[in-house]
């Protein structure tokens, strides 16, 4: 997607970030409640869920759920939000393994 295009459904609006390319994946959260989104959204979007999961659609190159599987265990939940991030629920996952 460029610029001026619509940003996927995975794209949180407050979150400034342009789409990496198409939709690749859906994310679900734990009520089967999901968004189709580029790997890039996908991947922060899975970041702030509890118990989310994620699927490549049937058109997805190769690999695309588990590499947002993987760039969303470093991702902090709501990563466009600043300020300091001392609680638990507002680091990554890898962040608290590594605590």
């Amino acid at each position: 997607m460029t610029p001026t295009q619509r940003r996927c459904p995975a794209a949180h609006p407050e979150d400034p970030t342009p789409c990496g390319g198409p939709p690749v994946v859906t994310v679900l959260d734990v009520v089967n409640a999901g968004a189709d989104g580029c790997e890039h959204h996908g991947a922060r979007l899975l970041a702030s869920l509890n118990r989310g999961r994620v699927y490549a659609l049937p058109d997805a190159p190769q690999g695309a759920a588990i590499r947002v599987f993987r760039a969303a265990d470093s991702i902090r939940p709501f990563c466009w939000f600043g300020g300091p991030r001392i609680e638990s629920s507002q680091l990554s996952r890898a962040e608290n393994r590594a605590r």
